[in-house]
């Protein structure tokens, strides 16, 4: 399944992480995996707000300085 707009890959990725719990770096990978999708392709559905918050997930995990501005 191709999607058509990142509003839909967005709401997946949003009720896996309802669903599941867990980050939303996990359910990116899920929510590509179970669609057969590459995350690279994945990268331009995402929408501002969960670059937000895999941005703040990743600093919170010491994986990303503080500050970092992630390249998407």
């Amino acid at each position: 399944m191709l999607f058509q707009e990142s509003n839909t890959f967005a709401s997946d990725v949003e009720d896996y992480v309802k669903k599941n719990g867990g980050g939303y770096i996990e359910a990116i990978l899920a929510v590509c995996e179970t669609h057969n999708i590459e995350p690279q392709v994945a990268a331009k559905f995402l929408t501002q707000p969960i670059i937000e918050k895999i941005q703040t997930e990743g600093e919170d995990a010491n994986l990303l300085p503080r500050g970092a501005r992630l390249p998407l």
